[in-house]
């Protein structure tokens, strides 16, 4: 019991870095498959899945996949029935964070090919892919 008191601090450091190291694989778990910008690009050009960029229409305007929709994510719950059934979807944001987000949505709201584009918008330009304005 001494030996638990004197080292409160460390155990508490340990228990949060153990749980920041756990975190990630809670959040892929629950927001479906993500992807590479490869299998993304396959994805889109061989299933001809629908690109959703759930991105503020502000940062929609600054740059984004071709042929991608916007529903910002604070509308996706509503607006998620404009999309195609029996399409693939490929959800993308500007780091791959509310797009994880945003596919669990949809796979909960029924959808069973719902994919997270790994790395979003940022990995996308750093693969030297197009982006549209």
């Amino acid at each position: 019991m001494n030996f638990v008191t004197e080292n409160i601090i460390l155990i508490v450091i340990a228990f949060a870095s153990g749980a920041m190291l756990v975190w990630p694989l809670i959040q892929r778990s629950t927001g479906g498959p993500s992807l590479d910008t490869l299998a993304a690009t396959r994805l889109i050009n061989d299933s001809h899945a629908v690109v959703l960029d759930v991105r503020d229409a502000a940062e929609f305007a600054t740059g984004h996949l071709p042929g991608a929709r916007n529903i910002p994510l604070a509308e996706l719950a509503g607006r998620g029935t404009e999309l195609p059934a029996g399409k693939p979807v490929l959800v993308c944001c500007a780091s791959g964070n509310r797009s994880g987000s945003a596919a669990g949505q949809l796979r909960k709201a029924g959808r069973d090919q719902v994919f997270n584009l790994a790395g979003g918008l940022q990995a996308w330009r750093q693969a030297g892919l197009p982006v549209v304005r």
